[in-house]
């Protein structure tokens, strides 16, 4: 990673507070209560409110270039029934993917990670959750190799198996967690076993689990987890209940889509 010494200095005696020591706050596609999610302006707002990290999705264009947005299509952000694979930067570029959630964010335009990137505080955390498959992995590669962020500010998060089996090896300093959902199999009507995610998350290497609010998640769920040799994430929560359950079961780190409201009201800080 290019590094200048002047962004160095700050960012070494920041990554001495970077590993888990409480219940960290990461922004849900940034503050995405109140800002266009995924969107400059969430995260930006998601710093504003303190959060200690903040997610993004990713998705690969037509032409290779790295995409911040959770749809696989354009339609619900911009307007444009068309697949993020199917469309060149140029054209995603065109589209204002702000003024669907509020006109005063009219004319905000797709994000580059590495705009992102750069306005990421010292000690502060990136989550990178990947959308599509392995393929995206080169061009993240890239730009991860110039970014002005510390290895460990970065968290790469997602529900594709394989992406993360390859990816952990090609970023070995970077934390990676599985994610998993709670929802009963249509078929079976069962719920889904977390020693099937437990299991995977350790065949690979990886860091933790990143889980649904849903699981049945308490004190010795997570222990449960710690023997194991697992961090915890949960997502999202919106509700300072289920989130000062969380804190007291001694989960790593809450993805919410309201930073402030949730550290005030289930932190009380």
């Amino acid at each position: 990673m290019t590094l200048t010494l002047n962004r160095l200095l700050p960012l070494l005696a920041a990554s001495l507070a970077l590993p888990l020591s409480a219940t960290e706050i990461v922004g849900h596609r940034g503050a995405s209560h109140d800002a266009p999610e995924n969107s400059l302006s969430a995260m930006k707002e998601a710093w504003k409110q303190g959060a200690d990290g903040a997610e993004l999705d990713l998705w690969l264009s037509k032409d290779g270039r790295l995409v911040v947005m959770h749809d696989g299509t354009t339609k619900r952000i911009g307007g444009v029934d068309k697949k993020i694979v199917d469309q060149t930067w140029e054209e995603l570029q065109k589209l204002d993917v702000g003024s669907w959630k509020d006109p005063k964010f009219t004319g905000e335009r797709i994000p580059t990670l590495e705009s992102i990137f750069d306005a990421t505080p010292a000690g502060k955390k990136m989550v990178l959750e990947i959308k599509c498959g392995p393929e995206i992995l080169p061009e993240l590669a890239k730009v991860i190799k110039t970014s002005p962020l510390y290895p460990k500010q970065l968290v790469i998060i997602s529900f594709n198996y394989e992406v993360m089996k390859q990816s952990k090896p090609l970023f070995p300093e970077v934390e990676h967690y599985l994610l998993a959902g709670y929802k009963k199999d249509k078929e079976t009507g069962k719920l889904p076993e977390l020693s099937e995610f437990v299991e995977k998350a350790k065949a690979a290497k990886l860091d933790g689990l990143d889980l649904n609010h849903g699981w049945p998640i308490d004190a010795a769920f997570v222990k449960g987890l710690k023997d194991q040799g697992l961090k915890l994430i949960t997502w999202t929560v919106d509700d300072p209940e289920i989130a000062k359950r969380h804190v007291k079961a001694g989960v790593d780190a809450i993805t919410t889509d309201r930073p402030a409201y949730l550290r005030e009201n289930a932190l009380g800080k």
